[in-house]
C-alpha cells in the first residue's frame, strides 16, 4: 500500500508540474512567430502656441509630396500625435498643424527605409501655431 500512496503522490506531481510548464506565457514556444515587422513606425508631433503652451485638439495634417496623400491626426491633452505613420513613407512629407484660425509653418519629414520599416527624419517635430 505504501508503493501505491507513493505512485499517486509522484504522478499528482507530474500532472502539476506538467500543467505549470504549459501554462507559463513567458516560457518560450516554437510555435510563436511575432513580425518584427508589424507595428509601423510613427512621427511624434507636438504643438505648441505662440506663448509655448501646448494645445490640445489640434489638427495635424502630414501630406506625401509625391502621391498627395495625407494622413490627419489631433493632439491629445499633453499637444502631442502620434497618428503621422510610414504608410506615407518612402517619400518626403509636409507636416502642418492647425487650431481654429491659427496655422503652424509646415515642416518637411524624410523617410530612411530598411526592410522592415521607415523611420521619420527627424522623428519628431515641435509645430508652432502662429497667431
Amino acid at each position: 500500500m505504501g508503493m501505491g500512496k507513493q505512485l499517486r503522490t509522484y504522478g499528482w506531481l507530474g500532472l502539476l508540474a506538467s500543467v505549470l510548464v504549459t501554462g507559463c506565457d513567458d516560457a518560450p514556444s516554437a510555435n510563436r512567430q511575432e513580425d518584427p515587422c508589424a507595428e509601423p513606425r510613427s512621427l511624434r508631433v507636438e504643438v505648441l502656441s505662440s506663448d509655448g503652451a501646448y494645445i490640445q485638439g489640434a489638427t495635424v495634417t502630414a501630406t506625401n509630396l509625391e502621391s498627395n496623400v495625407s494622413i490627419t491626426g489631433v493632439t491629445d491633452d499633453r499637444g502631442v500625435t502620434t497618428a503621422i505613420n510610414e504608410n506615407l513613407a518612402p517619400s518626403a512629407i509636409r507636416v502642418m498643424a492647425t487650431s481654429g484660425s491659427h496655422v503652424s509653418p509646415a515642416q518637411q519629414v524624410e523617410w530612411t527605409c530598411d526592410a522592415c520599416h521607415c523611420t521619420p527624419v527627424p522623428e519628431s517635430l515641435t509645430l508652432e501655431l502662429r497667431d
